[in-house]
């Protein structure tokens, strides 16, 4: 697969995503799929999803940046949402953030085998500091 052919399914991923459109999912992802080395397979992937957008209601992926490496993909996604309650362990609370993940993905063919995530967790703390005086 070419390296314009991967960045397109990747955002296609994306976009199905974004739409919560579950039945789709399996077209992106690998049914042996792993998640920063735990093994989930479609149907864990699938749940990890709709627990973080009931979790995050209004949660949206947005590319900021993609670098395509056959088989790999490298991501910097963008999120402005507000948690209903606790995140990453913060109490978030329906505070409004803004933070990035950073994300590397390994592709087996068209789909997704291998997924290694960090999010920018500092930057949500940083943001639910109350200003001092």
């Amino acid at each position: 697969m070419t390296r314009t052919e991967l960045s397109n399914v990747y955002r296609d991923y994306i976009a199905c995503l974004n739409r919560q459109d579950w039945p789709s999912l399996a077209r992106f992802v690998h049914e042996d799929v792993k998640h920063n080395g735990e093994p989930l397979g479609v149907s864990g992937y699938r749940g990890m999803l709709e627990r973080d957008f009931s979790e995050i209601p209004d949660l949206s992926f947005h590319v900021e940046l993609l670098v395509a490496d056959p088989p790999f993909i490298a991501s910097r996604l963008r999120f402005h949402c507000t948690p209903k309650g606790n995140f990453l362990g913060l109490a978030v609370c329906g505070r409004r953030v803004s933070f990035a993940e950073n994300v590397f993905y390994e592709f087996r063919g068209k789909k997704i085998a291998e997924v290694w995530s960090v999010i920018d967790k500092a930057a949500i703390e940083a943001q639910l500091v109350p200003p001092s005086d």
